[in-house]
């Protein structure tokens, strides 16, 4: 018998809170939507806030509200997960007061914004690029910052976004069977992230590239491309003696022996 009621007054009470804040986004009363805004952002929500806030900023502007409205406005957005506008809004407030206490936390907002926007690294990587601009100018400019550190850890995933895209592109080459592509890309990757813990791999990558490349080559050629999976061999071996990717190479570097002796043996026979 109770539960007939529970849902009339529910949705009683649903309609009311609707026809409250329709009723304050007609108010033409600023002071009257700035209040209600900031109600509605202190309960976390955002997207009323934000539309109440974006329907004042053009009578707040070079007002005492006005910092405050668009400190708010950007988290409105970055809080509903809109972090490109969210990136927008954190920039406007910085070109806007500059010299206020919150333009350090928007600047650095603004570049984790753009951190949060940026996709997987398995889609176009402009965005990360970008993010990462924005960070390097935020420690730049602030040195000394509660935020540094994390906007490090920002620029480490970044970095390590980056660095799976090549490396994904480097594999894509070898699993297409194109492997002096494969070689190319997988020295490319180590020129641009030399400390990278994966290093030893992209270089055992290298080896089995120019290892099937060689077998695949005309027999004119062969004996040179062997050649050339020994030098990548000893190259990983110099740089990454301990690896365990010198170990797996082994039994490449094995057959390599043995075919060029046997390359060898027919020219000396036809000599």
């Amino acid at each position: 018998m109770y539960k007939k009621f529970i849902v009339p007054i529910f949705l009683i009470v649903s309609l009311s809170s609707c026809k409250g804040y329709e009723s304050y986004l007609k108010d033409p009363d600023p002071n009257k939507r700035l209040t209600h805004a900031n109600e509605y952002y202190e309960k976390k929500g955002w997207y009323k806030a934000n539309t109440l806030y974006a329907s004042l900023i053009p009578t707040v502007r070079n007002t005492k509200n006005h910092e405050e409205l668009l400190y708010r406005y950007a988290y409105t957005f970055y809080n509903q997960k809109d972090y490109l506008s969210a990136s927008y809004q954190f920039r406007t407030f910085v070109d806007n007061f500059p010299t206020s206490k919150r333009a350090e936390e928007c600047e650095f907002m603004f570049a984790k914004s753009l951190y949060k926007d940026a996709p997987g690294f398995t889609f176009d990587q402009t965005s990360t690029i970008k993010a990462m601009s924005a960070i390097y100018s935020f420690i730049s400019i602030y040195k000394n910052s509660e935020f540094t550190q994390e906007a490090n850890k920002m620029l480490d995933e970044c970095s390590e976004r980056l660095e799976k895209k090549d490396a994904g592109a480097a594999k894509l080459y070898f699993d297409m069977d194109q492997y002096k592509a494969a070689k190319v890309a997988y020295n490319s990757t180590i020129n641009e992230y030399p400390e990278s813990l994966n290093a030893d791999y992209y270089h055992y990558m290298i080896v089995k590239s120019d290892f099937l490349y060689a077998k695949r080559s005309t027999l004119s050629k062969q004996e040179e491309r062997y050649n050339d999976v020994l030098a990548s061999f000893n190259t990983l071996k110099e740089l990454y003696p301990q690896s365990k990717y010198v170990t797996i190479s082994s039994s490449m570097v094995n057959e390599v022996n043995q075919q060029i002796q046997k390359i060898k043996n027919k020219n000396n026979e036809h000599n």
